[in-house]
């Protein structure tokens, strides 16, 4: 049995698509005898499946980028060799704070020697499910998901049964960004301090004098929404203010939300009710920060503004706007290294729930209010 392995793992590294030396194509021996190993170790190095001392490993990789030498898929799969994935399911790909979590995911994935597949749902949870099955027939090393949903029974028994189902496959379920589905459910959590998060923001608006503070929030049943709705309650709480049902409004994570909310709430005759804004994500900042700029408002002159998620455009608004940063390309990163390091025996299920802190970033869409 241990010459077969050896064999496969050696027809399955097959030989670069780079030229060598002389002219042609470097192979799996060529690194061999450049690293002064057995071919059967380079391709454990190579498909990282197998322990290899660090000395060891570090000779292989020198001697990989000295011949150019890339593995050959097609002999792997010939040899059949699976080429192990890492699959990211999220709501959008043009969404900014899940691209910097995909490239998070890529980026650890390509380190440990994974290939990546992203698959955007655009919101429809069948199409989720769709694609996790695909995956678990797949047999793929973790499946990432990401973005708040609707906790309720229907979804926990739903995704507890996934995460049997993947883990019964050899996968693993990821939830990065969404609560845990049970102490028993064979998933690892990724979670951010999101209420805190919010809690930080709120409060920096009161100690700056603001007591009328309108929520631009996301749909209540989002468990995202949720969260930091928690936040901005708990702050006015310590601060002893009564919270306005009438300054909490609901709608959609995006810009022309934003906008449009805030456009209707200035198009309001009588008295401005509020002095600052709290906008649920960046991107509803964005979209109140033109209906204020349109309505001749100045910030944070007249009105403050703050945002959540300290996406790269917070930093180009003008004012540049005072956010909650959220570690997103950290949390995939994470995502990643929690469900290969367990699949590989480096870590114990009891590690595989994280939460990853978040802060505000302060900039210059707040004004200090003054009494009266």
């Amino acid at each position: 049995m241990g010459a077969q392995r050896r064999k496969q793992e050696e027809n399955a590294a097959g030989q670069g698509t780079d030229p060598g030396e002389n002219g042609r194509s470097a192979t799996i021996r060529d690194v061999a005898v450049r690293a002064g190993v057995s071919a059967a170790t380079v391709s454990r190095v190579l498909a990282d499946n197998y322990p290899v001392a660090p000395k060891t490993r570090q000779r292989v990789l020198r001697a990989v980028q000295e011949l150019n030498f890339v593995v050959n898929t097609h002999a792997r799969a010939l040899a059949g060799v699976r080429t192990e994935t890492v699959a990211f399911v999220l709501h959008d790909v043009r969404g900014p704070s899940f691209t910097e979590a995909a490239y998070g995911v890529e980026r650890e994935a390509n380190r440990r020697g994974r290939l990546c597949l992203i698959c955007s749902t655009e919101g429809d949870q069948e199409r989720e499910l769709a694609f996790v099955k695909l995956m678990r027939e797949q047999r793929a090393s973790a499946v990432i998901l990401i973005g708040g949903v609707r906790d309720d029974e229907q979804y926990r028994a739903r995704y507890t049964e996934i995460a049997h189902s993947l883990h019964a496959a050899g996968s693993r379920l990821v939830l990065c960004g969404r609560p845990p589905l049970g102490p028993d459910v064979p998933a690892t959590v990724v979670e951010y301090d999101n209420e805190g998060g919010a809690y930080a923001i709120t409060t920096h608006l009161l100690a700056n004098g603001h007591r009328r503070i309108l929520y631009l929030g996301g749909a209540l049943t989002h468990t995202t929404s949720q969260a930091r709705l928690a936040g901005y309650h708990r702050a006015l709480d310590d601060f002893g203010v009564e919270p306005d049902p009438s300054l909490i409004e609901h709608g959609e994570f995006t810009r022309n939300s934003g906008y449009e909310r805030t456009r209707a709430r200035l198009a309001k005759s009588g008295a401005r009710p509020f002095t600052a804004i709290f906008a649920e994500t960046d991107m509803v900042a964005a979209g109140a920060l033109t209906a204020l700029d349109e309505g001749g408002v100045a910030v944070p002159g007249e009105i403050s503004l703050v945002g959540y998620d300290d996406i790269e455009l917070a930093g180009d608004l003008r004012p540049r706007l005072t956010t909650v940063h959220v570690p997103y390309e950290e949390m995939g990163r994470t995502a990643v290294r929690l469900a290969l390091d367990l699949k590989e025996g480096r870590s114990r299920a009891a590690d595989q729930h994280v939460v990853l802190g978040t802060h505000v970033v302060v900039r210059q869409s707040v004004g200090r209010r003054r009494p009266g």
